[in-house]
């Protein structure tokens, strides 16, 4: 187990130590749940009042708290709380799985494929023809990667994932478990006849960038003509659907449950809360945000913030609600 002086994180953080303890802590908790050799850790002053009760001896905290952290415990002083502990938590974070070899005996790699150098290919994976690994890829067991497909530098890639073939993915990338890239867009036409629906083919791909998370069940299908694209940086939640032909700006952010119909369009730095759906060929531009739930049909303005079904400015949809409140009384 891993343990810390409380000097030690500070200086870590480089935080300002407020008073002291002697306990050595061996991880991060919620202030409710810590017990003596816990850090906690206080973004707000509305939580400053557990601290009284919390067991945790000590707590990273915004520098424009004002309190006493008490005897033997003590308090970390930082610009940003949570920030300081995305940092704690990397300290404590546990060792990923084992691979007791790189490319495991199981493992169905064709030889036409190009592997880079420490590459780590778990249990039951199978990697197709022409297939490009850069350097430092992980594969954990029970990923399929189809022909054609480029992945970058560094770019690891959990259980259950497939990616189909042509997509090309950038980067120091994380794909989370069961991630499907790749698969054919949801296209039908009415038959002739007016008796059916005929399968619209989609034969383009996807393009992913560098620094791309996504979470865990999520979907990104590929272009009916062209390349769906996600941009670098952007974070995906778990259970979001990216719909054929979407592109995605750097630095996006996707909730979950949210998702995007056929080619929409969204600027640098979106965020889409969760649950929320954009209509097909809508374009968000960039640093508009979606509130969760939304429904968005219409074009969205840069800098915008848009709430309800249908998604209009969000400080409109709030007045609509206390008013329909009101009537109601």
């Amino acid at each position: 187990m891993k343990t810390y002086s409380v000097k030690k994180i500070s200086q870590l953080l480089k935080g300002t130590l407020v008073g002291n303890t002697d306990q050595k802590i061996s991880g991060p908790e919620q202030l409710e749940k810590a017990e003596t050799n816990h850090i906690s850790f206080i973004g707000s002053k509305k939580y400053v009042r557990l601290w009284e009760t919390s067991k945790a001896c000590a707590a990273i905290v915004n520098e424009d708290l004002d309190f006493e952290p008490g005897e033997n415990r003590a308090l970390i002083k930082v610009k940003n709380a949570d920030l300081a502990m995305a940092k704690l938590l990397e300290l404590f974070s546990p060792n990923s799985p084992l691979f007791e070899e790189e490319i495991h005996a199981s493992a169905v790699v064709h030889s036409s494929s190009t592997i880079g150098k420490n590459c780590k290919i778990g249990a039951n994976c199978y990697i197709g023809k022409n297939v490009v690994l850069g350097d430092g890829v992980v594969l954990y067991p029970n990923v399929t990667i189809l022909d054609d497909t480029k992945i970058g530098n560094g770019t690891v890639i959990w259980s259950g994932t497939v990616i189909r073939e042509r997509s090309e993915i950038g980067n120091f990338c994380i794909l989370h478990i069961n991630v499907s890239i790749g698969a054919d867009g949801f296209g039908y036409c009415a038959s002739e006849d007016g008796r059916g629906l005929v399968k619209i083919p989609h034969i383009g791909n996807v393009v992913i960038g560098n620094y791309v998370e996504i979470g865990a069940n999520s979907c990104v299908d590929r272009g009916k003509f062209s390349s769906t694209q996600i941009g670098d940086g952007c974070k995906i939640d778990n259970l979001v659907q990216i719909g054929h032909n979407s592109v995605m700006g750097r630095f996006c952010i996707m909730a979950g449950h949210s998702g995007l119909a056929g080619s929409v369009t969204l600027g640098d730095g979106v965020v889409v809360g969760g649950s929320a759906s954009i209509s097909d060929h809508v374009t968000v531009h960039s640093g508009a945000v979606v509130g969760g739930g939304s429904g968005v049909i219409n074009d969205v303005a840069a800098g915008k913030s848009v709430l309800g079904y249908p998604a209009q400015d969000s400080r409109e949809m709030l007045k609509q609600w206390i008013a329909l409140r009101k009537l109601v009384k």
